[in-house]
């Protein structure tokens, strides 16, 4: 029982130093180039360490097909003598190890289909470089609400209003404007003024009620309390009546008479005498 089987090939011999030729039985390759209907696959598929060999096969043939062919359990089953069982198995090994997804979608007309997707590299999703972004643009500044104007907007009336807007820090610091902002709501707060409201009653009508959160956007916010509350225009009061003027007493150059002029000179009575009309 001890003796050696003597069909067993003789022991490996070590390789000689200093040769580099390759081991008798060792494998040999006879490569031709293809140059049309051959597909690629990497050596990471071929020589998977987790994978069967009913696997890396199915996934070859996978790679193989064109997009639109059916790969269904069925119509495997119906290609390869593994049989269902074998090729589902297969099949969900290539899922686990990233070879194979498959989803199930829902078409127009309500019927539900499987989505197979063959990935010839598995992660290279995630390790693919990021598409270069589009350069973005600065966002476009949003522009003011509009505000009331006044009817005649006076340099004093403008130079008032401004100082109001310019105040309105002192009230609540988050009402700090630009010099564009302040210039935008000065009308606005004229127009107030000229409706005969007073610098107070303005600054009274923005600082007051403000929201207890950060401000965005105060100018915005002041303009609109400048259009929403503008107080009414006043009531037409017409124009009073000069007052009666009355001139000192004086002497009539001719009759003696007294009576009211701006200076010395005729009375009503000499002056129609001497332009030749009768008196009344």
């Amino acid at each position: 029982m001890d003796t050696e089987n003597p069909s067993a090939p003789p022991r490996a011999q070590s390789r000689p130093a200093g040769k580099n030729h390759p081991r008798e039985g060792g494998l040999r390759h006879d490569n031709a180039r293809h140059t049309e209907r051959f597909t690629v696959i990497g050596n990471h598929l071929a020589q998977h360490a987790e994978l069967s060999l009913t696997a890396r096969g199915l996934a070859l043939y996978l790679q193989s097909l064109p997009v639109g062919a059916p790969v269904d359990i069925k119509t495997l089953a119906g290609r390869f003598p593994e049989g269902r069982t074998r090729i589902a198995a297969a099949l969900r090994e290539l899922e686990t190890h990233g070879y194979l997804r498959r989803t199930r979608e829902r078409i127009p007309g309500g019927r539900v289909v499987t989505r197979t997707v063959s990935c010839n590299r598995p992660g290279h999703r995630d390790h693919a470089p990021a598409p270069p972004k589009k350069p973005r643009h600065p966002p476009r500044k949003r522009l003011l609400p509009a505000v009331p104007q006044p009817g005649c907007p006076a340099p004093e009336l403008l130079r008032i209003a401004t100082e109001v807007v310019t105040t309105l820090r002192r009230h609540d610091p988050r009402l700090l404007l630009s010099a564009t902002e302040t210039e935008h709501l000065a009308p606005g707060v004229a127009a107030w003024l000229e409706r005969e409201a007073t610098p107070s009653a303005v600054l009274h009508a923005l600082t007051t009620h403000l929201p207890t959160e950060p401000l965005n956007r105060p100018a915005a916010l002041l303009a609109h309390r400048l259009t929403t509350h503008l107080p009414p225009l006043p009531p037409y009061r017409p124009p009073s009546p000069p007052p009666e003027v009355r001139h000192r007493p004086q002497t009539c150059d001719t009759c003696d008479r007294v009576f009211r002029a701006p200076g010395p000179g005729l009375c009503r009575d000499c002056r129609h005498d001497a332009a030749g009309v009768p008196s009344t």
